[in-house]
């Protein structure tokens, strides 16, 4: 498919003169954008029938690259933190809380349900029902809409939701014959089965069983595929750095104007509070230009400097039914409408998620782009958010690979990311979504828009879509 892609796609209209326009247009525009309000209103997505489900509040402590002052903490103190940080901003009674769901990733064998522990650490009650979910990168993603459905259901009125991802301290695990060596000892019950048990363990071993973000399926990590998926549709080496920079500047003025309203301060035991993400940094072409290709070497296109790093970092939300939030005097901040999951070859579209969920859920919503006033997609890649773009913007694409009659269309970059996304801001694999969803409550707001589309790609050939609606001012 890749041959085919590049063959058919090569000469799309997505040139690096292209891109550094169209970076210079979202630097200028979205200021002018954030000043205009928009005045018209398009018609509300409430269905009869269907209880309205909202965003009071949603919060995140600040996202850190792995290895710096999140380093000797578990995952649920970081869940903690971002849980207290909510219950704080909210003032919500602890015991009003119906349920309480998280997304991670890579899971700490001794926390496996780190939504329970972190919400025990946190002061909820042991009555409080918790359990964890994991749907790689869209985890916090699947957090948010099984609280929606929950509520939806009748079951609950209230949930919290939220991710978390400590890419600081992940598990390694002896090798398989080590395991397997260990547990049988363990079952021994004699000291002559012991020693022979002992004797025959060799120095191979030992050799540990180190993580690596790949998929099981392909043993290619997302590294391999961004690089391959940006090769077949295309986009370049300066293409990607010209998105990595955009991303880095607009995530910098974001967070000097006091944009980024979901961060809250934590203070690390033994160390200093933290106030706010450490991994924004603006650098230039010239310096990003002399970083080697990551994972494709020595032809790649992929760097350090255009991927998402390796983020620790939790996220917390507080869904409500509309009417239980109006009820305890709570102004929502959005409605989390319609929503759609997708799956696709893990191999050669393995990060083509929102290029897949984006026109379904337009459709499911009944909605077309330019009713979108906010777009926030998850960058796990400059390479990658730039070919779904293309193959969103493609016709070929839609007809042979999506079963559609024409393309969706891809989004203006004036209204994309404008505060920036997971390459500046950080990806705790878990926790991104709930930042997704909260950053769009916030744009809509400030940008005077109404409907917003969170979309995301995540391992396994998956993603997700939703639509957040503005709750009326």
């Amino acid at each position: 498919m890749s041959f085919m892609l590049s063959s058919a796609l090569r000469n799309l209209p997505v040139s690096s003169a292209w891109a550094a326009g169209v970076f210079t247009r979202s630097l200028s525009c979205s200021s002018q954008f954030q000043s205009s309000a928009q005045t018209k209103t398009k018609k509300s997505l409430g269905k009869s029938g269907v209880k309205n489900v909202v965003v009071v509040e949603g919060v995140r402590i600040p996202f850190l690259q792995s290895g710096t002052t999140y380093a000797d903490l578990m995952p649920h103190d970081l869940a903690r933190a971002a849980l207290q940080g909510l219950l704080t901003r909210t003032s919500v009674p602890r015991d009003v809380v119906d349920y309480i769901v998280y997304g991670t990733v890579i899971q700490e064998v001794k926390t496996s349900n780190v939504a329970r522990e972190a919400a025990l650490g946190a002061g909820f009650s042991d009555k409080t029902p918790a359990h964890t979910v994991t749907m790689a990168c869209i985890s916090s993603n699947q957090a948010m809409t099984t609280g929606v459905g929950m509520i939806a259901a009748g079951q609950c009125d209230v949930v919290v939701a939220g991710g978390v991802e400590l890419m600081s301290d992940v598990p390694i695990r002896h090798s398989r014959k080590m395991r397997k060596t260990l547990l049988t000892l363990n079952r021994a019950k004699t000291l002559g089965q012991k020693l022979s048990l002992i004797s025959k363990i060799r120095p191979d071993y030992f050799a540990p069983e180190l993580p690596a973000v790949a998929e099981f399926s392909t043993s290619e990590t997302m590294g391999h595929s961004a690089d391959r998926l940006a090769a077949a549709f295309g986009v370049s080496r300066l293409e990607q750095d010209e998105y990595a920079l955009r991303s880095h500047t607009l995530a910098k003025r974001a967070q000097d104007e006091g944009l980024l309203q979901d961060v809250v301060s934590f203070k690390v035991p033994g160390k200093d509070t933290v106030t706010k993400d450490n991994g924004i940094r603006p650098s230039s072409l010239e310096q990003m230009g002399k970083l080697k290709p990551a994972f494709v070497k020595p032809y790649g296109t992929v760097t350090a400097a255009n991927s998402s790093f390796l983020t620790d970092g939790a996220s917390a939300m507080l869904i409500m039914s509309e009417e239980k939030a109006l009820a305890m005097g709570y102004k929502p901040k959005a409605y989390l409408r319609d929503f759609v999951y997708v799956s696709q070859d893990p191999k050669d579209q393995l990060l083509l998620g929102p290029t897949y969920a984006t026109p379904k859920v337009l459709e499911k919503a009944g909605l077309t782009l330019n009713d979108i006033d906010v777009f926030e997609f998850h960058e796990a890649f400059a390479g990658q958010i730039l070919a779904n773009l293309k193959a969103m913007d493609s016709d070929w694409f839609a007809q042979n690979y999506m079963g559609r009659k024409s393309k969706v269309g891809a989004p203006p970059l004036d209204k994309f990311n404008t505060w920036g996304g997971s390459l500046s801001l950080g990806h705790p694999f878990g926790a991104t979504g709930c930042r997704l969803v909260i950053t769009a409550a916030h744009r809509l707001k400030k940008e005077g828009g109404q409907f917003g589309l969170v979309a995301a790609c995540a391992a396994g050939g998956q993603g997700h879509a939703m639509i957040v609606e503005l709750y009326p001012q």
